[in-house]
Parts: structure tokens; sequence; C-alpha cells
């Protein structure tokens, strides 16, 4: 929980107290091994040199049973019986919950309820609900805890960080989600579905997936009827708070409106635990099968498909999934005949190099319209210069074309009147038969000032 680092009677910290708590409040109930693989996974490569096994899992979860205890002293879990294994189960209390709500970021409404009786029958399922998460979650050591320990710990906590991603964080999972077709979210009626898990990582690249963990014990034909659940669900619109009809699921979560231009329900993974005597082999194409219609896209001319309307189901085994991690090749997808990692097998690769190359060859269709564009205006421009040159007149003075600027202000007029003294000529020419116009002017003045003034006395005298 948030606060300074506090010692409590058992032992315990506010760091360990808060693991619990994160880690109870997504998955409802865990062993304390689970608990500690999760929340602090650096503790798994201490102790090893305990005598046994049973030793070094004591050791390496110690901090967390501390932690159990005081909580169940502060009224805030409790025991919840066994797995079939023997060891302890452990789960919040409704005060519980609502602490943890505060360590998820969560609405007290979005946490479930308490998993009572959980371990009554050996809780073989949730165990591999809460395998299943850690596979895909694969918890990284924090190496700067591990700074004092022997070499060796350091160095198999380094293989750890540097193995293979997963996705998200404990936060980033939900369980036991219903999906009603009929009710509310909080009373959801029948025909509906509830999903063993959701993940909702959208900065790792799934925005939403739901998660079904088989342990091989149900048949082809109940999976595929929860799967037609599923699509129910999917398929169901509401009213939003705008008023407007929308998927029942998109109301609650955020994902983007298309996946891969595709406006496809969100996918599916099974997850299969080979404990039962169902095997997985057999029952996946038999599933394909009976599902067909959910899946099924609807092939294109370039090869690809669209998926409008349908639901993405995809299949790993638990086993698979440990070994190579949400990252490696450890899932098909209905429909495709190879192993691919998580994201690829959600996504839409052939549509997305099918949108790749037509979004190349509509920017080259651009570029040489806007390369046409430009040579046609080029063109233009240069038939009007031309036009324009050829109009251009001459200087009758020199016989020198016009300037752009003199030729403007030879045009220029006043009334229809030309403004230009001398609109013929070029600035040279007009130069100096101005500066000759003036000099005529000046030596015409000059020669009315030197002629001899006649006597009016003499002009008198002669018509006397």
């Amino acid at each position: 929980m948030a606060g300074k680092r506090k010692n409590n009677p058992a032992g315990s910290t506010n760091s360990y107290r808060g693991d619990v708590l994160r880690v109870l409040g997504a998955l409802k109930v865990a062993t304390t091994d689970q608990i500690q693989r999760i929340g602090a996974p650096h503790l798994t490569f201490r102790h090893a040199d305990k005598p046994t096994p049973s030793k070094q899992k004591q050791a390496r979860t110690a901090s967390h049973t501390g932690a159990l205890s005081d909580m169940r002293k502060h009224g805030l879990s409790e025991n919840g019986g066994s797995t079939e294994t023997g060891d302890a189960l452990r789960n919040l209390t409704l005060k519980g919950l609502e602490a943890a709500s505060y360590e998820l970021n969560r609405p007290v409404s979005e946490m479930g309820s308490v998993a009572r009786g959980a371990g009554s029958s050996g809780a073989s399922h949730p165990m591999a609900v809460n395998e299943t998460v850690i596979a895909m979650l694969r918890p990284k050591p924090n190496m700067a805890r591990l700074a004092d320990d022997p070499a060796e710990v350091r160095e198999a906590a380094q293989a750890a960080v540097d193995g293979p991603d997963g996705i998200g964080t404990i936060a980033s999972y939900w369980t036991e989600v219903p999906l009603p077709a009929t009710g509310t979210w909080n009373t959801p009626g029948k025909g509906g579905a509830q999903a063993d898990l959701v993940l909702t990582a959208p900065q790792d690249g799934v925005p939403l997936l739901f998660i079904e963990v088989d342990n091989c014990h149900e048949t082809a034909e109940e999976l595929a009827a929860k799967l037609e659940k599923y699509a129910r669900f999917l398929r169901r619109k509401v009213k939003d708070t705008d008023g407007r009809e929308r998927p029942m699921w998109r109301t609650r979560w955020s994902v983007p409106a298309t996946v891969s231009g595709d406006a496809t329900y969100p996918p599916v993974l099974l997850v299969f635990n080979r404990i039962g005597e169902r095997n997985p082999n057999r029952t996946i194409p038999r599933l394909m099968e009976l599902t067909r219609h959910l899946w099924e896209g609807e092939r294109q001319k370039g090869g690809h498909h669209h998926y409008d309307g349908r639901m993405p189901i995809i299949a790993t085994g638990l086993n698979n999934l440990r070994e190579h991690g949400p990252t490696g090749p450890a899932f098909v997808r209905f429909g495709r005949d190879h192993m691919e990692p998580l994201q690829e097998a959600i996504g839409n690769p052939r549509r997305e190099a099918a949108d790749a190359r037509q979004a190349e060859e509509y920017r080259a269709r651009q570029e040489e319209y806007r390369a046409q564009v430009r040579r046609a205006a080029e063109e233009q421009a240069a038939k009007k210069a031309a036009e324009r040159e050829a109009r251009r007149p001459a200087c009758t003075g020199c016989g020198a074309k016009l300037t752009d600027e003199r030729w403007e202000a030879a045009q220029a007029t006043d009334w229809g009147t030309p403004k230009d003294s001398h609109p013929q000529l070029c600035d040279d020419c007009k130069y100096q038969a101005v500066t000759a116009a003036q000099q005529a002017t000046v030596d015409n003045e000059r020669q009315d000032h030197a002629m001899p003034e006649q006597k009016a006395g003499r002009w008198f005298s002669r018509r006397a």
C-alpha cells in the first residue's frame, strides 16, 4: 500500500502488503508462491542454497506469508482452503477488496466478489488461470534489489530479464468478468458468458483480449457453446451515455474503432492446460469446424481477408506459453496453419500488407497527379511568358526590348492619358531624350536672353 515502508506485527512491510492486495485483487484467489512470483520476482532467485525445494519456497515466500498474517489480523485477507498439492489458498475479504481497489486504481464496483470456497475442490481451474497470467506477464526481477546477492544469483536473474517479454502488469488483468447477453454488468441475466481473464494492455499492442483457460476436461461442443455466448454478448448493443446505440462491450472498454482496418470483435484466446483426459490436438480441429461461422473472414482479391463482424479465436497450450511467452511463436489462429506471436495472431498482417501496398499505390498516384499538375502549370506559365514576351514593345530609339518595370510604367495612364512622357522609349533613351529636351530648353532660354534690345525711338522716327 502507499506510504512509508512500515513494519507490521508479523514482520511484513507495506511493499509486500501492496503485492498481496494487487495480486489477490486481480486474481481473487492465489497461493503465497504465486503472489511472490508476480509481486516480487527477484525473490525467486534467492535461497538457492537451501537443501530442498520446499525449504527454498518457504524462504522466498516468507515476506509475503508475514504480510498475509498481518492482513488477516486486520480483516483484509483470509485462508481459502488448499490446492490439490496442499498449498494454502489466500483470498481477500470485502474490506480487502476495497483496499485493493486503491492499489489497482479500479472502482470498487468492478472488483468482483470474494473467492470463498474456491479451495473446496482443489481450485485446479483458478490455479491454471493464475499460471496463465504468470506466463503472460513473465515478471522480470528488479536487478537493483539483487545488487548485494552472489554472482550466481544475479546471473540467473539477468537471464530472466533478458528472456522474452511479457504483456502488461498485474493491473492489466481481470478475472471472472461477466459478459452479459441480457441484464446489466452488475446483474447479468441468462445466456451470457463469464471470461476467465480479460487483458487490457494497449501499451503493449493488446487493447482488449478475452482469455478462456481449459484444463482439457471440456469437449469441443462445450467450448463451442461457450464461444457462442461470447458472440452473443459481442453482438449486443445498448444505449450509451450520449443516447446513441453502441456495442455493449465498447461502453466498458476503450478500444480503437478498427483493428487492422477491420470492424472486428475483440479476440478470444483459448489456453489449454493438459491435465484432463481431452487431447487439445483433437479438440481444436473439431472446435474450428463448429465455430467457423464465428471467425471465418471474407477473402478479398489481394489474398487477404476482411473480418467485419467476426471474432478472432486463438489457441495455445500453457506449457508452450510458458516456454515462449506472448511474444514468441506459441499461438495459432483459427483459419491459419502456423504458429505466431500473439500480436500477429490477433492482427491481420495480410490485410495490413495489402493496406500498405494500397496506401503506397495511392501515394504514388497522388505524386504523379501532383507532378502532372506542376508540369501543366509550368507549361501554362511558359506559354503565357512567351505570349507576353511576344507583346513586349521595343524601344523606338535603340530597338532594345523594354524591361518589365519600364513596360509597366509606360502603360500607366491617367484618365486615358499616358502618364509617361516617352512611353515608346527605354529608360536610357528616355533619359537621353529628356536630358536633350531640358538642354534645348536651357539653350533656347539663353538665346532669348542674348538678343539685343531695339530702341523705341528709332521705330517712331521712321514712321514720322
